[in-house]
C-alpha cells in the first residue's frame, strides 16, 4: 500500500473519531449544567483543557464561556480541530483515496460532512444543539459500521483502525485527566453528591456508565479511573485501545507480538506493556495527573513513530554511479 493512501485512511478515521469525541464532551457538559447546585458556576474552560488547545482558545477568544466554547469546539472554521474542520479534513482525505475505500464509505463521510456544514450555516442555537451532537456521534458510529462490514480486513482496514483507536485512547485520558485535576473545586466536595454527579458524567461521555456498573455497581472514584485505564474489554478504556492497536500494528507490519520490526512497534508495545503491569496504588501515588501527562505524550510519540515508518516520503537514492552522472 502506498504511504500516501495508508496516511489518508488513518488520518480520515483519527479526524472522524475526534469530532466524535469533541460532541461526546460539548454534551456531556451541557447535560452536568443542569444538574449543579444553585448558585454554582458552569464550567467550560476544561473542556478547551481536554483538547490540548488551551492557549489557541485564549489568544482569540479570551474569557472561556459557554457559546464561545461551544463555538470553538465545534463551529470555528479557523480551528483545525473544531467538529467543522475535522469532518471537511476527514471528507478531503476520503476523496483523495476514493478508488481504495468502499463506495459506502465514502458516501457516509461525505453525507457526514454535508450534515455538519449545513448545521453550522443555519446556526446553532440552545434549542437545535442537543440534536446536532447527537447527529454527530450516530454519524460517527455509522460509519465506524459502514468500515467494518464494507472494507476487507486487511492492511488498509488496519490502518483505519489504527488511527481511529490512538485517536481515542488520548482523548479518554484527557477526559480523565480533566476531571480529577481541574473540574473538582475543593477537597471538602469529595465524595458529595455533586462529586458522583461529575463521575457519572465522565463515565457517561465515554458512553461507559451502563458497563461500569455492570461490573461495579456504585461510583468510586478509583474505581472508574481503574476501569477508563485499566480495562481490557471495554472499548473505550485506554487499555482496550492499546491492546488493538498494537494487534493492527502487528497486522501491518507482519511480526509477531512480543518482537518488534520498527519504532512504532517498539514504543506502542512499551506504553501497552506499562498497563499491562501497573495498578491504579502506582499511578496515583505519583500523582495522576502527571501519569496521563505523561501517557499523552507517550502517546504522542508514539504517532511519530508511525509517521516515520509508514508515511514520511523517503527519498530516491540513484543507482546511477556518480562518474556517469556528471
Amino acid at each position: 500500500m502506498l504511504s500516501r493512501v495508508a496516511s489518508s485512511i488513518y488520518w480520515l478515521n483519527r479526524y472522524i473519531e475526534r469530532a466524535e469525541n469533541y460532541a461526546r464532551f460539548i454534551e456531556v457538559n451541557l447535560n452536568l449544567s443542569l444538574d449543579l447546585p444553585r448558585g454554582t458556576t458552569e464550567q467550560w474552560e476544561p473542556l478547551v483543557a481536554t483538547t490540548g488547545d488551551h492557549e489557541a482558545f485564549i489568544a482569540r477568544y479570551g474569557e472561556a464561556t459557554k457559546e464561545r466554547v461551544i463555538q470553538f469546539l465545534a463551529t470555528d472554521a479557523d480551528n483545525p480541530n473544531s467538529i467543522l474542520s475535522c469532518l471537511a479534513a476527514a471528507r478531503e482525505n476520503a476523496r483523495s483515496v476514493r478508488e481504495i475505500i468502499s463506495t459506502d464509505m465514502w458516501e457516509q463521510v461525505n453525507r457526514f460532512h454535508l450534515s455538519v456544514r449545513d448545521a453550522v450555516s443555519r446556526g446553532l442555537s440552545s434549542h437545535n444543539l442537543h440534536t446536532f451532537l447527537t447527529d454527530v456521534k450516530a454519524n460517527s458510529h455509522l460509519f465506524l459500521g459502514i468500515t467494518d462490514a464494507t472494507m476487507s480486513h486487511e492492511e488498509g482496514w488496519h490502518f483505519a483502525r489504527l488511527g481511529r483507536l490512538l485517536e481515542r485512547a488520548d482523548k479518554t485520558s484527557r477526559i480523565l485527566d480533566v476531571k480529577y485535576f481541574i473540574l473538582l473545586p475543593t477537597v471538602a466536595e469529595i465524595g458529595t453528591p455533586f462529586d458522583i454527579i461529575q463521575w457519572s458524567a465522565l463515565l457517561k461521555s465515554a458512553s461507559a456508565l451502563e458497563m461500569y456498573y455492570k461490573r461495579f455497581g456504585r461510583i468510586s472514584p478509583d474505581n472508574v479511573i481503574t476501569f477508563l485505564i485499566l480495562d481490557s474489554t471495554f472499548p473505550r478504556a485506554i487499555r482496550y485501545c492499546l491492546i488493538k492497536s498494537e494487534d493492527s500494528l502487528h497486522a501491518i507490519s507482519g511480526s509477531e507480538h512480543g518482537s518488534y520490526r520498527n519504532q512504532a512497534e517498539k514504543r506502542l508495545g512499551r506504553l501497552r506493556a506499562q498497563l499491562d503491569f501497573g495498578d491504579l496504588e502506582e499511578y496515583v501515588a505519583d500523582g495522576l495527573h502527571e501519569f496521563l501527562d505523561q501517557f499523552q505524550k507517550q502517546l504522542n510519540g508514539v504517532g511519530e513513530a508511525i509517521f516515520e515508518t509508514f508515511f514520511a516520503p523517503r527519498p530516491i537514492h540513484s543507482t546511477i554511479p556518480i562518474a556517469e552522472a556528471q
